[in-house]
């Protein structure tokens, strides 16, 4: 489909919203509230939302199939979708042209009407996000969680105004955000990924960074001194890490024989009794603690949700043990970065099933830093040759045609006290729809064993 059903003055400068799927149609819900006329482009003859937009909007002027660069010429500011990468040709050309390209952040940015926690980082912002919404609701404060994480971050300005918004960001949002006046910003880590959308390490990790540009405060990961050298010099800030804390700081305490969390001197609670999986969690707890206390939420009720939240599915999902084998499912580990902190997370001996579609991602930093505590590496998709090349020294490799075929040989060398580990270090979409639908593969095949 590709026409506009309604044609505006070819003199007529609009807004361009370019890409549909879940974050354009929340751009194309917030024109129609506003009664913003904008025009929809999709390089794909059927995108995703086609029809949902049609119903939205009866007479919008959509062209599908193409991208046409005349209509630039019509065109007073672009909002894409995160999933187009800047070196785009359209892009490229609008920006040739000197139009504004922005993200559906700016526009919520604009429009919200309660303070907003502003959440990033190669891994585990889902589960921070996720953590401090419970933390919210847990302390009877309303806080909408959104954005890169379920409900779009323009859909939750239709909801009534909450205490606070909760707002999980990508690298590609933030890369194309000029405002961003967050209470809090939280910056969990960075390690390489989106090389594929990304132009270099340096540009992912300036994207990153932009959370801290206009924030009021800050909650920072105190294991990596770059990010602290991006703060403002004056910004208040909060540190995190797995290391005894500082005054005011979070991290962790040893108390007769035991391992705590802390905020200083202070005990909170018994590591033993947080219910999410691996060290990267305990991670992800003392900094989701750190963004709860700068927005003023009691430290009983945060506890209270560490305690009870099991983690999001597909992350450090234990899912059976079979024959005295642990199988975990953490298929959200889609860069290098999280299937290192993945296997750190467990004692070993592990066998470790990855692959996929590899984001530029550097293998042999995964090989070098996991083989250690590896019986075996079992690879599958399009970068599994790649990832043979990477481990062929140090681990035991075997390559195989699916997740099937990957569960059965893990099951068949696997001896009773290891760990078979879904982490694939890579993206999912040569074989599957998401990362979720891998997950959920490998737990359907397990399930079954």
């Amino acid at each position: 489909m590709s026409a506009a059903a309604k044609k505006s003055s070819p003199t007529t400068e609009l807004d361009l919203v370019y890409g549909l799927g879940v974050t354009g149609l929340s751009v194309a819900r917030y024109m129609e509230r506003n009664g913003i006329e904008a025009r929809y482009v999709d390089s794909r003859d059927e995108p995703p939302g086609a029809s949902e937009l049609c119903e939205l909007i009866a007479d919008a002027e959509t062209v599908f199939g193409k991208t046409p660069k005349k209509l630039l010429k019509r065109t007073s500011r672009i909002f894409v979708s995160p999933g187009i990468a800047d070196n785009d040709a359209y892009l490229k050309a609008a920006r040739k042209a000197g139009i504004e390209i922005l993200s559906d952040i700016e526009l919520f940015v604009r429009d919200a009407d309660a303070p907003f926690v502003a959440i990033t980082g190669s891994n585990g912002k889902s589960t921070v996000t996720t953590l401090l919404a419970l933390m919210c609701e847990s302390a009877g404060v309303t806080g909408y969680a959104g954005a890169n994480l379920g409900m779009p971050a323009l859909d939750l300005l239709t909801r009534d105004k909450p205490d606070f918004y909760l707002l999980e960001l990508s690298s590609f949002q933030l890369q194309r955000t000029k405002n961003l006046p967050a209470k809090v910003a939280v910056l969990l880590n960075i390690s390489a990924d989106h090389l594929d959308w990304h132009a270099s390490v340096d540009e992912y990790r300036d994207a990153k960074y932009r959370i801290f540009a206009e924030a009021e405060t800050a909650v920072i990961n105190r294991d990596d001194d770059a990010i602290e050298q991006q703060l403002p010099e004056k910004m208040p800030r909060v540190s995190f890490g797995l290391d005894e804390p500082e005054t005011d700081q979070y991290g962790l305490r040893e108390e007769d024989g035991r391992l705590f969390l802390a905020r200083g001197d202070q005990i909170l609670l018994a590591v033993d009794d947080v219910s999410m999986v691996g060290a990267h969690n305990l991670e992800n707890a003392l900094a989701a603690l750190a963004a709860g206390e700068l927005i003023g939420l009691d430290m009983s009720s945060m506890l209270q949700v560490l305690n009870q939240f099991p983690g999001l599915p597909h992350r450090m999902q234990s899912v059976a043990r079979v024959d005295g084998v642990d199988y975990i499912n953490d298929s959200k580990a889609t860069n290098v970065g999280a299937s290192i902190a993945s296997v750190r997370s467990l004692p070993g001996p592990i066998i470790l099933i990855a692959g996929g579609q590899g984001k530029g991602g550097d293998f042999n930093q995964l090989a070098t830093a996991t083989c250690g505590q590896l019986r075996a590496a079992v690879l599958i998709g399009d970068d599994a040759p790649l990832l043979e090349a990477a481990f062929v020294d140090l681990t035991p490799t075997h390559c195989v045609a699916d997740m099937q075929a990957a569960v059965a040989y893990a099951k068949g060398i696997a001896e009773i006290g290891d760990t078979v580990l879904l982490a694939p270090a890579c993206a999912s979409f040569d074989q599957y729809e998401g990362f979720a639908a891998r997950g959920e593969d490998f737990c359907r095949i397990v399930e079954v064993l």
